[in-house]
């Protein structure tokens, strides 16, 4: 057999074995350098061999058929080419492969940056699992815009354009501190990515569901889910706050509850209107058992899941589309529609915006809990309208 001829699919293939305990190669007589290696078993692999400077270098290539003739021509010419511009491909194929992967990186990401400063960590966490594990074996490099933008389609597709849009703010954060940190060498893959246009959500609770929403509500056997779902509702509060609610950051007698920490970092008086109050004086016997108002059986000690009496709830009221959040826009709403101003509304929902900002912080606590207290009026007559 030459040593030397045209590499094709078909001569490779013809190929026998090498000699026992031997290797054969046929060099390609096209691409100086490329040669087929043939172990005694049959296995073909592609390799490249060139002089830089004093030393040869020997890159494998990938085997056949897997790596097609083709493909393992264009990649003998592109290490060629950068070897006479200097670089050494041994040493790229190095540095590629001391490089931190997508996985990798995220952990990093969360010890050093993440749980650190952002109370929202957790959802940063599981947004990388939901969305992008496929990526978690991957190397920072080797991720592309088109990569990305593939991704940002198919999570719209499938779970809408906000979700899809958190993760591409997720994925520009991660290669950003990746490229500060000095791990990745840039540019940003998700830089170019546009984001998809979001509707802002106005769903809240109707005068025509109200009623039937308080009853399904008053049917729940699990009197924690209940009464959550209620203080979610006479609060405005966001749900996680009210899943964390301690019973040393309620004072009963004036009628307030502190949130000592908010989505904004601020700490956020709530006062608690007659019927949050009714709610909250219910459940005092269970006090002493645990500091949560709505204790739950994980390790956090307090309510986290809430999702299937949600269901249960709005499966008896016949309503659909509703979410637990909507509960606090439903406050907001009804507020809006009994004539509080936006700024006691804001002060209601401690939103924190700088032009409004100054205007709450000027607000007291008084015309907020009036405003309240006439949104829950609101909304307990409706059913009391359709008894």
């Amino acid at each position: 057999m030459p040593e030397t001829m045209p590499l094709s699919v078909d001569i490779i293939k013809a190929l026998p074995p090498a000699p026992a305990g031997k290797r054969t190669r046929l060099h390609d007589s096209q691409v100086s350098g490329l040669f087929v290696e043939v172990t005694d078993r049959g296995t073909k692999t592609f390799k490249f061999r060139k002089r830089m400077g004093r030393r040869v270098q020997m890159l494998t290539l990938g085997r056949f058929p897997e790596l097609k003739v083709k493909e393992a021509k264009r990649l003998a010419l592109a290490f060629a080419g950068e070897m006479v511009t200097g670089t050494n491909p041994q040493e790229r194929k190095q540095q590629a492969r001391d490089e931190l992967t997508l996985g990798e990186f995220l952990r990093l990401y969360l010890d050093r940056h993440a749980r650190p400063h952002k109370k929202t960590w957790r959802q940063d966490e599981q947004q990388f699992h939901r969305y992008l594990s496929g990526w978690a074996s991957h190397q920072l490099s080797s991720i592309s815009p088109a990569d990305v933008q593939r991704a940002h389609v198919a999570v719209r597709d499938g779970a809408g354009p906000y979700a899809a849009n958190r993760m591409l703010a997720l994925v520009h954060t991660l290669f950003a501190k990746a490229e500060a940190w000095g791990f990745f060498a840039g540019p940003n893959p998700a830089r170019n990515v546009k984001r998809f246009r979001e509707r802002s959500r106005e769903r809240f609770l109707q005068a025509d569901e109200l009623p039937r929403f308080l009853q399904a509500l008053h049917e729940e056997p699990n009197t924690t889910q209940r009464d959550f779902f209620l203080l979610c509702l006479f609060t405005g509060a966001r749900r996680g706050n009210v899943q964390t609610m301690r019973w040393d950051q309620l004072n009963l007698e004036a009628g307030t509850w502190r949130i000592p920490d908010t989505k904004s970092g601020d700490s956020h008086t709530v006062p608690l209107v007659t019927s949050a109050l009714a709610v909250l004086r219910s459940r005092l016997p269970d006090a002493r058992k645990s500091p949560w108002v709505f204790p739950g059986p994980g390790r956090t000690g307090h309510l986290v899941e809430s999702r299937a009496a949600w269901v249960r709830i709005l499966k008896r009221a016949g309503i659909e589309d509703l979410r637990i959040h909507d509960l606090r826009r439903t406050m907001g709403s009804w507020q809006a529609a009994t004539g509080a101003s936006l700024p006691i509304i804001g002060k209601t929902l401690a939103h924190k915006t700088p032009t409004t900002t100054m205007i709450y912080s000027r607000l007291d606590i008084d015309p907020v809990r009036e405003a309240m207290e006439k949104a829950t009026a609101a909304i307990l007559g409706t059913s009391r309208e359709d008894a």
